[in-house]
């Protein structure tokens, strides 16, 4: 199937100001012809309009717009209040959050790219970024994923809902879909033979087609449902339909479905659950199961492996067992050196007759000092001057027979090349033995 390319129409009696306004209008047209999905074009115009609210009110023209003007508008949306359908009203926000802070920027800074390259306004308000940051930092949040205690909760009050509500729950899970790729599934996108679902393109956010597979116990309800769903209309078309009184038969819309999980949450008494939430804990237990990140991004149809980092949650659980278990094999390996390294003999193990010092400690180990002189040392005790190069001893003066090797043998294996003694001159002293 060739892949579809639709135009949206702008609803104009929603956008009375960028209706009125013909450089605005034009924009929107434009954005229109792009192809764009119908949410994002019903928040390019909402934005736009709410923003030439502003200038009108404050009496600016496009033209005469400044970053300080930007800055009023943000300060002056952001604290009007902001309410979503599937939360109570008890859990509205006082205020705007921080991402759509940023999508008013967006649709800004987009229309005036427009009015500049068209020659309307000669600056962009926006342009440079300052620093390479935008006017307000954003902010990234980790998204919420439910403990198990939580998703048990969630498991007991789904089973109270209806079964059209089961399946496009597992679905949910099983495929990691959106709100609006499970809303738009149509009867032929299922192969119920293989468990395989086809997502299609104009579904999707990324415009990307894709097949993913669910369970086998979701297919097992889904035959189920088959038997419900074709009471309630024998036509192909959409395969989830909405069973109220008002639209029987008719396809179930975003907002209806959003309701349904809406209940699902209060009556778990789990409110951050959401329509999208489903898609996180299933990318979450992929990255869990030691999927590679590039497999889960063709998995849930993102372009870049950047959104799908967006979308994987470790909690802290997570990450302390990885933390244990990587500490515990470090552990092992240091104390696996150390009892190699107290297995080796020591110089003084294997020639105890010997008693040889050398300008440092009795350990063995060489430490910067000052040179010991002749005259400085006792008269009893013979010296010899030795040259230490290329790892190996190259020249010495006459020792006494018997001193010779007890002295040449340790010298040579100090002398390594990574050795400080390597083209050095120093003094050491023999200590007979008993």
């Amino acid at each position: 199937m060739a892949m579809e390319f639709t135009i949206r129409e702008v609803r104009w009696e929603r956008y009375r100001r960028v209706l009125e306004n013909a450089h605005a209008k034009e924009w929107l047209k434009f954005q229109s012809m792009r192809g764009l999905a119908a949410n994002t074009l019903d928040a390019y115009g909402r934005d736009l309009d709410a923003y030439l609210g502003f200038l009108e009110s404050s009496g600016v023209t496009l033209q005469s717009v400044v970053r300080s003007t930007i800055g009023a508008y943000i300060q002056d949306i952001a604290r009007g209040p902001a309410s979503r359908a599937f939360r109570p009203k008890a859990e509205s926000r006082a205020a705007l959050s921080n991402a759509t802070l940023q999508q008013h920027l967006t649709v800004i800074r987009l229309f005036y790219d427009y009015l500049v390259e068209e020659r309307v306004c000669a600056q962009h308000p926006l342009r440079p970024l300052i620093g390479g940051r935008g006017l307000i930092q954003r902010y990234h949040r980790l998204p919420w994923v439910p403990s198990d205690e939580q998703w048990q909760s969630i498991l007991q009050a789904c089973k109270q809902e209806p079964l059209r509500n089961r399946v496009m729950l597992a679905m949910y899970y099983d495929a990691a879909l959106r709100r609006e790729e499970v809303c738009s599934l149509e009867t032929t996108d299922i192969d119920p033979a293989h468990r395989l679902l086809r997502i299609r393109s104009e579904a999707t956010k990324s415009r990307r087609e894709r097949v993913v597979p669910y369970s086998e116990p979701t297919g097992d309800i889904f035959g189920q449902y088959l038997c419900v769903c074709r009471e309630l209309s024998r036509e192909r078309g959409r395969l989830f339909l909405s069973e109220s009184c008002r639209n029987l038969g008719q396809p179930i819309s975003l907002w209806g479905w959003s309701k349904a999980v809406g209940r699902i949450a209060r009556r778990c008494n789990v409110l951050k659950f959401t329509p999208h939430t489903l898609q996180h804990l299933c990318l979450t237990d992929l990255a869990r199961a030691n999927w590679d990140i590039h497999e889960i991004a063709t998995f849930a149809g993102h372009r870049s492996v950047q959104t799908t980092l967006l979308y994987i949650h470790l909690s802290g659980r997570d990450l302390s067992r990885k933390l244990a278990s990587g500490m515990a094999q470090i552990h092992a390996q240091r104390t696996r050196m150390l009892a190699e390294m107290n297995a080796r003999p020591s110089f003084r193990e294997a020639m105890p007759n010997a008693d040889l010092q050398f300008a440092g400690d009795r350990s063995g180990r060489v430490k910067p000092r000052r040179p010991t002189f002749p005259s400085e040392m006792p008269r009893q005790t013979p010296t010899s001057t030795l040259e230490v190069r290329f790892a190996r001893v190259v020249r010495s003066e006459p020792l006494w027979p018997s001193c010779r090797a007890y002295v040449q043998a340790p010298l040579q294996k100090l002398a390594s090349p990574r050795s400080p003694l390597v083209g050095r001159r120093f003094r050491c002293r023999y200590l007979e033995g008993d």
